[in-house]
């Protein structure tokens, strides 16, 4: 007798449920935070480069001015967008030395783990839990440097605002990230607002900026409301 077939009932049950398990998957290469994987390490490479790039301009034009008191720095175009009004103040040197430095030692590491990602390495969760740390007091600094510039200096640096500008997405998208990985130990309540956050993560970014530019708006409105007359 020949083996009978299977059920084509169940058989048709099990491939529905195969496909059910399959949509439930991230799809190859999915992103935490939104990002494909390739998308977060092309953000980290080119955020830590452009990061880099400002922070060591910054830090040139610091000692210039160190060297020289009459200097006046390459960034300082007018009133409001005067990177020596920054520099002469005491904000640009929180900790004893040139705050540019901090980015000088802090952005390379991101862009070596942007081109590492994209070599096809995989860090340790060590290894992304120490990066948590550095981000998220990269964007308090940062935070605290806006408020300075807005509400106590009265002045912008455009260096300054490129290391902001690279700053808060890096934060971001390694938070989405880390947060990924943690998903299944979150409470009920954090992951439905993670899950939240990271369909609408490109929505949240960009908030984040417009606030930003309507502070800055609103702070030089005087300035910026001459150019309409």
């Amino acid at each position: 007798m020949q083996p009978s077939l299977a059920d084509p009932v169940a058989g048709s049950a099990a491939a529905t449920g195969r496909e059910a398990t399959r949509s439930v998957r991230p799809a190859p290469g999915a992103a935490p935070g939104g990002l494909t994987e390739r998308g977060l390490a092309w953000l980290l490479l080119a955020g830590g480069l452009i990061g880099l790039a400002a922070a060591f301009v910054l830090a040139v034009e610091k000692y210039a001015l160190l060297a020289d008191p009459t200097y006046v720095p390459s960034c300082s175009l007018n009133p409001v967008l005067s990177c020596g009004s920054i520099m002469a103040s005491a904000q640009a040197e929180a900790f004893g030395f040139p705050n540019p430095l901090l980015g000088v030692a802090g952005f390379p590491v991101v862009a070596c783990l942007g081109a590492a990602l994209l070599a096809g390495a995989r860090p340790a969760r060590w290894f992304w839990a120490g990066l948590q740390v550095g981000v998220t007091a990269g964007a308090v600094f940062v935070h605290w440097l806006i408020f300075s510039s807005l509400y106590r200096i009265g002045a912008l640096c455009p260096y300054c605002m490129a290391v902001w500008a690279a700053t808060i997405p890096i934060f971001w998208y390694v938070t989405l990230h880390n947060l990924d990985q943690v998903r299944d130990r979150l409470p009920r309540p954090l992951t439905t607002v993670f899950t939240t956050l990271q369909r609408f993560h490109g929505v949240v970014l960009t908030a984040w900026f417009l606030i930003l530019a309507v502070a800055i708006l609103h702070t030089f409105w005087l300035y910026w409301s001459t150019f309409l007359v």
